[in-house]
């Protein structure tokens, strides 16, 4: 699951994702991704932080307390790369992070760390 309010990068996310034969499902708020994560069960959510409604951390701390959803990787999708970022990202609840702009191939080998592929 990709969680993102900007559409351009919504595209090139999903699109990567899509072009290594993964099935998509999508949501372009914190709300949404709860709801969304709650109907679909993802196997990974990459979330960015910095979105509408429900903040990327409220969003990953609702679905971490849905049954059947605690042990989902959700990774973090942000710009922020200064030092102790990734310690805030991870105390946040996040299972791991991936700063913004990445290459297709740093998306991929990320879900593959994740989900053995």
């Amino acid at each position: 699951m990709v969680v993102e309010d900007e559409s351009h990068n919504m595209f090139y996310i999903t699109e990567t994702l899509r072009a290594s034969g993964y099935i998509i499902c999508a949501a372009t708020d914190g709300q949404e991704a709860v709801e969304t994560a709650r109907k679909e069960s993802p196997d990974l959510i990459f979330m960015d932080i910095q979105i509408p409604v429900l903040t990327g951390d409220e969003a990953t701390k609702q679905i971490k307390e849905t049954e059947g959803l605690k042990d989902v990787p959700v990774i973090a999708l942000t710009a922020r790369s200064m030092k102790g970022d990734r310690e805030k990202i991870l105390a946040a609840g996040f299972d791991d992070y991936l700063g913004k702009p990445f290459h297709p191939g740093d998306l991929i080998k990320k879900v593959g760390e994740w989900l053995g592929g």
